[in-house]
């Protein structure tokens, strides 16, 4: 899905998130997420049980986005600001937990290219599923990217420490 678009070298690129990004995950979380607030511990498990999912955007050797994942059940969303203790060995899908850019470094592409990393991510460890919660409304960000809103009243429920506009959505890895 990728638009073809160079990379400029001044634009910011995604590494691998290490214990030391933490920090400025935090931060970043507190700053793009205030109504969503998550412990820094929380953030470290999630590195620590998947760091293959895990990544900063940095530019100029500054962190100014993030975007954390993991292997997880297909129409199960993890409760926010909980710990995982694990991840489900009959995992079905790769979980979008987060993705986060700082507002004045938005438009370069850094979405999809970490979409992009985390298909390779899925492919890697042999799921067939996306799956994230979209919030503040950004569907229709997920949607370019081939994620499709499931519905339910189980999953409706589970939304609603995510805020009022909360979608869970997926992205089949199959469908053409």
């Amino acid at each position: 899905m990728s638009t073809g678009k160079k990379v400029d070298p001044k634009d910011p690129i995604w590494r691998a998130a290490s214990v030391n990004d933490i920090d400025a995950v935090t931060r970043l979380a507190e700053i793009i997420h205030p109504t969503l607030p998550e412990r820094p511990d929380v953030f470290a498990e999630k590195l620590a049980l998947f760091a293959s999912g895990c990544y900063v955007l940095v530019r100029h050797e500054e962190v100014i986005g993030y975007g954390l994942s993991h292997p997880w059940n297909l129409n199960s969303i993890p409760p926010l600001d909980s710990f995982l203790k694990g991840i489900p060995g009959d995992a079905d899908c790769l979980y979008v937990h987060d993705v986060a850019v700082l507002p004045e470094v938005r438009g370069y592409g850094s979405a999809e290219r970490y979409v992009d990393l985390m298909v390779e991510c899925a492919c890697k460890i042999d799921v067939d599923f996306l799956g994230l919660v979209s919030v503040y409304s950004t569907q229709r960000l997920w949607a370019r990217y081939g994620f499709e809103v499931a519905n339910g009243s189980e999953l409706d429920m589970k939304l609603r420490s995510y805020g009022p506009t909360a979608k869970y959505m997926i992205r089949n890895l199959k469908s053409p």
